[in-house]
């Protein structure tokens, strides 16, 4: 929706709410609720303003050390929050409101390179310049349980009941017993300018896929942090909750986010040779890219502790670089013809932030058609008991390492960028760290 829309929508009354927000470092939407009136007299056109600590908080909203970006040294200023206005949604399952994206800038206008969203506009402002743009799209998968998400908390989230009491991959039965949440989705969502292609059950115990239709990249990006959003507020309001955590039981299959992507210049998939009627020369250089480069940039694909235990095998993430036409035991799966031809990176979960992902993939791809890099030939087989050939890291603590050693990184992201998500990383491997969990308790109690 337009601005002009949303100005009219305003002076109707049809629209007496405005949350203006932007997408953090872990991909939570924060930021402030507005009058309708308010919003369109003062902060259209001025944005409005939020604490810089934003940036420099762990889940808990506790300020941390070690970040130039914001500090207690230099008080913890404000940054501006610039409204986007092409970001603009209605929230259908919300009376009454809209959202807008913002983007994080310094008083001076510069936008603030460590923000998320700046991270992938960088990346897309490099193929603007050669008037390509990335089409992506990124399906998430999500378990829905029975419990709200109060009586979760209350219980530690310790024995939740799935919504599901068995496995429901693409299964019509059981996942009808929710279709009034998931037809919220599908149905809300689309009202709301993020258009669903359908829903479906998934290989765990109440997990369930739901597919946005794929669009440029920074739209996808937004369209993901309000997808998630609203899953989570529409389950609550059917006294459900839902959780995007990539690994919630050992003996079921992660939540993942694979993500889609293909290049196209005026208009055509430039992944697509027309005459040859195949993949094209850069689609071999950007997958080259991709495979030369992703483990070094896993950080931007898992970026949480419990990330890592999602890639294991035989359990539908994959483990190993190596890529196939549709083979779903690799890390890029190649699918589609034509116009549709496209690349599926299977590595992120659903605790991606999608801007960080987005602009990781890019960056890696460009480097390949940069260096003229070529991909293997096609794998055949299992690569999960594949040990020629090369191993995602196997922990945040060594995709951090790779991270902040890396020469690529440091190079299109900048080093202010790479070091305040080194720096974030560390902060959560830390307390990871000095954390006793449930497992040390089972073992070690009694039997030490």
């Amino acid at each position: 929706m337009d601005a002009k829309t949303l100005k009219s929508k305003i002076a109707k009354g049809e629209i007496d709410t405005v949350i203006v927000a932007f997408p953090d470092a872990i991909g939570r939407l924060v930021g402030k609720r507005f009058t309708g009136t308010y919003y369109q007299n003062q902060v259209a056109d001025q944005g409005t303003h939020g604490c810089n600590y934003l940036l420099a908080v762990n889940m808990e909203m506790d300020p941390q050390d070690g970040f130039q970006v914001a500090n207690w040294e230099s008080g913890f200023g404000d940054f501006e929050m610039r409204p986007d206005s092409k970001s603009v949604k209605i929230l259908s399952w919300q009376p009454g409101t809209a959202m807008v994206i913002c983007d994080f800038a310094h008083h001076d206008g510069t936008l603030v390179a460590e923000a998320p969203r700046s991270v992938l506009k960088k990346q897309l402002d490099l193929l603007n310049k050669s008037k390509i743009k990335a089409f992506m799209a990124s399906e998430l998968e999500f378990l829905l349980f029975d419990q709200t998400y109060s009586e979760a908390f209350d219980a530690d989230y310790h024995n939740l009941k799935p919504s599901s009491d068995y496995r429901i991959d693409y299964h019509i039965l059981q996942p009808g017993r929710d279709e009034n949440i998931l037809r919220s989705i599908r149905n809300e969502l689309t009202a709301s300018g993020i258009p669903v292609e359908c829903s479906k059950g998934e290989w765990s115990r109440g997990q369930h896929e739901v597919n946005v239709e794929y669009t440029e990249a920074l739209e996808m990006a937004d369209r993901h942090v309000l997808f998630k959003q609203a899953i989570k507020e529409i389950a609550d309001r059917e006294s459900k909750s839902a959780s995007f955590i990539p690994k919630y039981a050992e003996e079921e299959a992660g939540n993942s986010c694979h993500i889609h992507i293909s290049l196209q210049k005026a208009g055509k998939n430039i992944f697509w040779d027309t005459k040859k009627k195949g993949p094209s020369k850069v689609f071999h250089q950007f997958l080259g890219g991709l495979l030369k480069y992703s483990p070094e940039l896993c950080l931007f694909y898992a970026p949480t502790i419990n990330a890592y235990k999602r890639y294991q095998s035989g359990s539908w993430a994959p483990t190993k670089m190596a890529w196939s036409m549709d083979n779903r035991t690799v890390g890029f799966r190649v699918v589609g013809h034509g116009p549709s031809f496209r690349i599926e990176n299977r590595m992120p979960g659903a605790d991606a932030n999608p801007y960080l992902a987005f602009a990781a993939m890019i960056a890696a791809g460009l480097a390949g058609v940069e260096e003229k890099l070529d991909c293997p030939s096609v794998y055949d087989g299992n690569a999960y008991t594949d040990e020629k050939l090369p191993a995602l890291p196997s922990s945040l603590e060594k995709a951090t390492h790779l991270l902040n050693k890396s020469k690529l990184a440091r190079k299109v992201f900048g080093d202010d960028v790479v070091d305040f998500y080194v720096r974030t990383a560390e902060l959560e491997v830390k307390a990871f760290n000095s954390t006793v969990t449930d497992w040390e308790r089972k073992r070690y109690f009694e039997r030490i």
